[in-house]
């Protein structure tokens, strides 16, 4: 692993809520922390980033949904850390917008990690009922990013 790799963890670190990081490539592995200097132990290839300034608390429009969801509604979650896009590119139309029936296949938004555009799929028909998150933000692993009430 060579050094602009592990810039880009700290930078992925420093701009993100994470608080670790490990990688491993082959027989090598870098962990990456955000904690303070007196608690870190550093070992071998270990490179703790500087702490960064906590982001602002965006308002969360998931809270109020999730206490009226009913059950036949599902949650979409994020299957990785990385930035939220719902367009393939910021002049495009977005993929989906709320109300708007989707298929099994169909890609629902974009989420970017480490320079990879992966495009999240609907994993059944349905419709889609809320957009719980804002586009070109950061999204954490299992984070809630659609509510879609699947078709019978």
């Amino acid at each position: 692993m060579d050094i602009a790799q592990i810039r880009k963890l700290i930078k992925l670190v420093q701009s993100s809520d994470l608080t670790e990081i490990e990688v491993t490539e082959g027989d090598q592995t870098v962990r990456i922390s955000r904690q303070s200097q007196a608690a870190a132990a550093p070992a071998q290839q270990t490179y703790i980033a500087p702490p960064t300034q906590p982001a602002a608390p965006s308002p969360t429009p998931a809270a109020p949904a999730a206490a009226e969801k009913s059950e036949s509604e599902h949650t979409v979650k994020s299957p990785m850390v990385g930035t939220f896009y719902r367009a393939p590119s910021p002049d495009a139309e977005n993929f989906v917008s709320e109300g708007k029936k989707v298929k099994k296949g169909d890609v629902l938004c974009i989420i970017e990690a480490m320079k990879m555009m992966n495009e999240i799929e609907a994993e059944y028909d349905g419709v889609i009922e809320a957009i719980l998150t804002e586009n070109g933000t950061p999204v954490e692993y299992g984070q809630p990013i659609f509510i879609i009430t699947p078709l019978a």
